[in-house]
């Protein structure tokens, strides 16, 4: 059992960095991309018993400054008995009016969880509520601006590893990205999954797609029969999704862009889309994601994770969707990364390496470990292995008008990339 005298000792944030060989060069509909690396945080807290907490962060500079500058600080020394009675406490102290702080803050209540979890034996989903089942489906999540013919081979792959459904990012143009979503339907079948992620759709200078294009796109995609159209709008523009919900083309999805509760409690409430989604890693935590589902599921919408790092980041979230049912929370999104062999983006082998073991993935679905704590054991030699790189990971050169706009690791902080 949990000994009420533990206390909190050390609470680190590490900064990682996979750099890549030769930078990735992708051109799509109005300039290009260069992808140079990719970045991850492990959050570690240790007690005065010598168990140990882990969590997935953002890999951010600025989240990193704030868990080592204040909530490191704060935390040490207190005794862990309620991980919600602390947040409160931070919430109402160092967090009060700073919402990137809390933020920050929530990341770092995950490994709070798994610590507790470990002193009680009880897996993380035990605490929150009691697992409701032991699975949870997966989508296959890659396709960055490719010819329609790659978007349809990569999805075919996806669908061969097992997923039960494959999202691409489009973004070559509206004609060419319309193209490439009949070539992936006639790819997989009419019994599989898509999801189009029109992330990119309003990130290309002059050549964004308008809200008329985007909805010539939307009518001419629905005859494939996509399961969603992920922000294909500017995701903080509530009213332009309404009106394109209104519509009634596809069903629409967004919210890994919202920046706070009134944002998702707003975009609830108006139903702008079908499918609301949010990172644990960086858009606060657990605490959100609960505050969220009990209005999605009176709204009579669904929620999927939105996911785009490391395996730990899919356990944590796990833990939680699992405590409610699949007509509540349906999906986990899974980054699939490029290996020998194995069909993704680009290589990105800390994402798997940060566990020991992998994890246990069934047709498609994630099987939830029962294990004390988030149920898996972190391996800390990627700590040394895979040093921080300073600088951003993604870089955009826009053609018209020229610019260069540059992406940090936080993937809630809207476009401008700060």
């Amino acid at each position: 059992m949990l000994n009420s005298s533990m206390r909190l000792k050390s609470i680190q944030a590490f900064l990682l960095s996979f750099p890549f060989a030769e930078p990735v060069r992708l051109p799509f509909y109005g300039g290009e991309r260069t992808i140079l690396k990719r970045d991850a945080m492990l959050i570690r807290v240790e007690s005065d018993l010598g168990l140990i907490g882990y969590a997935p962060g953002p890999g951010s500079e600025a989240v990193h400054r704030l868990i080592q500058d204040t909530i490191a600080p704060w935390l040490d020394g207190r005794t862990l008995a309620d991980p919600d009675a602390l947040r409160v406490q931070f919430e109402n102290g160092p967090g009060k009016g700073n919402r990137e702080l809390s933020k920050a803050y929530c990341a770092v209540e995950v490994a709070l969880w798994d610590l507790m979890g470990k002193g009680l034996g009880v897996p993380v989903s035990e605490m929150l509520g009691g697992r409701v089942r032991d699975r949870i489906w997966l989508y296959g999540s890659a396709g960055m601006y490719q010819s329609p013919e790659g978007y349809a081979e990569e999805a075919a792959a996806v669908q061969a590893m097992g997923f039960r459904g494959y999202k691409m990012r489009p973004g070559i143009g509206p004609d060419k990205d319309i193209r490439a979503i009949e070539l992936m339907r006639k790819a997989v079948g009419e019994n599989y999954d898509l999801m189009v992620d029109g992330h990119t759709w309003w990130r290309m200078g002059d050549r964004s797609y308008s809200p008329e294009t985007v909805a010539r796109v939307a009518a001419a995609i629905s005859t494939y029969n996509p399961l969603w159209l992920e922000e294909p709008l500017p995701p903080l523009d509530h009213a332009a999704y309404e009106a394109l919900h209104a519509k009634d083309l596809v069903t629409l999805a967004s919210g890994e862009h919202e920046p706070d509760l009134a944002g998702y409690e707003n975009l609830i409430s108006t139903m702008a889309v079908e499918y609301i989604q949010m990172d644990v890693c960086c858009q606060g935590g657990y605490t959100m994601a609960q505050r969220l589902f009990s209005d999605i599921s009176r709204a009579g919408l669904r929620f999927a994770f939105h996911a785009w790092g490391t395996d730990l980041e899919i356990a944590a979230a796990a833990q939680l969707g699992i405590c409610w049912p699949e007509t509540v929370v349906e999906w986990l999104e899974y980054p699939c990364y490029s290996s020998p062999g194995k069909a993704g983006m680009y290589p990105f082998p800390l994402a798997q390496e940060i566990l020991r073991d992998p994890l246990r993935i069934e047709r498609g679905e994630l099987v939830v470990s029962r294990e004390p704590g988030l149920g898996v054991e972190v391996n800390e030699a990627v700590i040394e292995k895979y040093p921080w790189l300073p600088g951003p990971w993604s870089i955009f050169q826009i053609d018209s008008p020229p610019q260069t706009l540059a992406v940090v690791g936080d993937h809630s902080i809207p476009w401008d990339g700060k």
